[in-house]
């Protein structure tokens, strides 16, 4: 009994010098790296096991991927900023296909060998090439850069056709994907009629004012890198449950789908963009030409042209910010849009001469950082395809565009021939948002952002496997369409 007693005691003993010892190396710690080293500490064993978790079971990277695509970029809002949040996406991919290289069958590689893989791996070995780009002047602003611009696709390709590429998987994206955009959009609701958590205060104070307060009316940003990405991001998924709300064929998932679309709508409206108006407008035309039936063709047509006129041509509802914001999306005198044609006219006289153009990370965020007083790190890019122009030249800008139109192409042709009615609705509205996000990119630098990004390379593989999907199920009432009559 006293040997049990003295036992215990020397294990509170040696109990308490360990708790001290931590401390103290805590404390060391603190006073040599800060608080984010320790927490970097203290967060590796997790990292690690649930690294050792996506090697073991990819399909698990697949899915924390697409969660963090919606949430990473948000943190330096609510967290030390010091820390490069964005990087764990790569952590994710990388470690995922490495458990692909492991997991994998020999039959589950041969997945990959499609046009839509090989679009994408001759996209990234363009850009892999700018590494020798003689006007390239930061290898570092490529490695940062390339990672939207062409890597994160690269590595999400054959991750989702191997891991992710049966019916109930889209399925499942298609939940996380609306789920998730309910939340940003109820955040977004936050912000703008609650008010803003103390980081986000101190990065509207000193960085997001200018652009993100105008005529004294805040434009929430939710939890996305700016409002400008926010309102994008919900014009999309506005458009996408909108089509799923006509394609329904009961009354209470209708109105499911049109209560998703009416608050995604409204986060869109708060966001105080403009150019994603394009997003539903562009989208919305896609999906009249997929219905296959002239009279909804003719009619939606006709909506989208009094939407139109109303916008352009009246002043009805000016005293709406919202609206207001929406009509000068219409207007060829904005300053706003004057001044994006006299950048564009700066930036066509120096890349004449440079059809490679100015290496990859040469422009914008990345360009101030590690190139700052270029030209073309100091002249605002806006659009994704100035983006594109910027880092590639013109050759990268045409191959950029040669390789969205042949995805187009694939997209439309088994969408608009596909049978199952559930299958059909859903993919018409991938598509669409896909041509959606593809014409307003020219506005804003959307197609590349997150969760954008990851959206479009999930849609452009589903829209490749709708069809062998559609071949698989029975379709007892239906008879395949033998041309693109709109009858």
């Amino acid at each position: 009994m006293a040997s049990e007693k003295g036992n215990s005691i020397v294990t509170l003993i040696g109990g308490a010098l360990l708790l001290g010892i931590v401390a103290l190396v805590l404390a060391w710690l603190i006073t040599q790296g800060g608080v984010p080293l320790v927490g970097l500490l203290i967060a590796a064993p997790f990292a690690i096991g649930f690294a050792a978790l996506c090697i073991a079971r990819p399909r698990i990277g697949i899915l924390a991927y697409l969660h963090c695509s919606f949430f990473v970029i948000g943190l330096t809002r609510f967290f030390p900023r010091d820390i490069p949040y964005g990087l764990s996406i790569d952590v994710i991919l990388g470690v995922t296909l490495l458990g692909t290289l492991f997991k994998a069958k020999r039959s589950d590689f041969k997945k990959i060998n499609n046009t839509v893989f090989w679009l994408v791996f001759g996209w990234f070995a363009f850009c892999l090439l700018e590494l020798i780009n003689p006007e390239a002047r930061s290898k570092e602003a490529w490695f940062y850069a390339v990672r939207g611009l062409s890597m994160y696709w690269l590595l999400a390709t054959p991750l989702i056709f191997i891991w992710f590429d049966k019916r109930e998987d889209m399925n499942k994206f298609l939940r996380i994907w609306m789920v998730w955009s309910f939340f940003v959009a109820l955040w977004g609701f936050k912000q703008q009629y609650v008010g803003l958590t103390s980081g986000e205060q101190y990065w509207l104070d000193t960085e997001g004012k200018q652009t993100h307060v105008l005529f004294g009316k805040m434009r929430s940003w939710s939890i996305y890198t700016d409002a400008g990405q926010f309102g994008a991001a919900m014009a999309h998924v506005c458009l996408f449950t909108l089509i799923l709300a006509m394609g329904a064929r009961t009354l209470k998932r209708r109105m499911i789908y049109l209560f998703l679309a009416a608050v995604y709508f409204w986060g869109y409206a708060i966001a105080g963009s403009r150019g994603p108006l394009f997003i539903i407008a562009g989208g919305f035309i896609m999906y009249l030409f997929l219905i296959k039936n002239f009279k909804m063709l003719t009619i939606g047509l006709s909506v989208a042209a009094l939407c139109f006129v109303f916008l352009k041509y009246t002043n009805i509802g000016s005293g709406n910010y919202q609206i207001a914001r929406m009509r000068t999306a219409l207007d060829p005198n904005d300053k706003s849009f004057q001044v994006r044609l006299e950048n564009q006219k700066i930036l066509k006289a120096y890349l004449a001469s440079r059809p490679l153009g100015g290496g990859i990370g040469s422009g914008g965020s990345w360009g101030q950082r590690f190139t700052p007083g270029t030209l073309l790190a100091e002249t605002a890019l806006d659009s994704w395809y100035v983006k594109v122009w910027v880092d590639t030249g013109i050759v990268g800008l045409i191959l950029h565009i040669i390789q969205l139109l042949i995805m187009l192409y694939i997209g439309f042709k088994r969408v608009f021939f596909l049978e199952d009615h559930d299958l059909r609705t859903k993919c018409m509205g991938l598509l669409a948002g896909f041509f959606g996000v593809a014409v307003a990119s020219y506005g804003n630098q959307i197609f590349g952002q997150l969760p954008t990004g990851t959206i479009m390379y999930f849609t452009i593989i589903y829209l490749y496997l709708c069809d062998k999907w559609d071949a698989a199920a029975p379709h007892p009432h239906t008879q395949p369409a033998k041309s693109l009559n709109f009858t």
